[in-house]
């Protein structure tokens, strides 16, 4: 009954609102910043901390401004989806069939892995500084996790949660199976006949 349709559309734009002056806030510092050293980021993409690393200005500001944008788009979510999930929990637990709680614990506990990783990785990379040379590592590969895998993941478990999906990915894969199983069948004859 919350959910229509200028409910949506109302929290559509106010997402892109903020975002939107998020990124013109971060664009707005970062022009403001002095760049006078190699121009090559010691990244996977062109990412904040090391764009703020090629600059010779005084980056304490623009650190700052990113921090408390990370406590505002990542912490305050993630305070948000814990407390539903509590009351998600206390919920599932009055359901009375045993079958009806494990169905929704595993919808629940698949959600809540993918948020976690992804609201996990980008806390842990803008909010925690580094003091040793093994973590920029360590933050490369978790910046591929908010980047890559997460939305590599969530098609696939929110997906495959549908009975169809599910028999069209099986169906898809026996195919697949049977069709390596004849190439390289025909793979195997061709190399006989040629060496014999």
């Amino acid at each position: 009954m919350v959910m229509d349709l200028t409910f949506c559309v109302r929290a559509i734009l106010l997402c892109w609102l903020v975002i939107l002056a998020t990124m013109l806030m971060i664009y707005l510092t970062v022009s403001r910043l002095d760049f006078c050293g190699p121009n090559i980021i010691d990244h996977f993409f062109c990412d904040l901390e090391p764009l703020l690393e090629l600059s010779c200005s005084d980056t304490f500001a623009m650190k700052l401004e990113t921090f408390f944008l990370v406590i505002f788009l990542a912490i305050c979510p993630v305070i948000v989806i814990i407390v539903s999930y509590v009351y998600i929990i206390f919920t599932i637990l009055k359901i009375p069939s045993v079958t009806g709680r494990q169905k929704t614990f595993s919808t629940c506990s698949a959600h809540l892995s993918v948020v976690s990783l992804y609201y996990g990785s980008l806390i842990i990379t803008y909010v925690f500084p580094r003091k040793f040379p093994s973590q920029e590592n360590v933050k490369k590969i978790l910046s591929l996790f908010y980047t890559v895998i997460t939305p590599l993941l969530n098609p696939i478990i929110y997906s495959l949660s549908n009975r169809e999906i599910k028999q069209a990915l099986k169906s898809n894969v026996r195919n697949m199976s049977g069709a390596f199983r004849f190439s390289w069948f025909l793979e195997v004859s061709l190399f006989t006949v040629k060496h014999t």
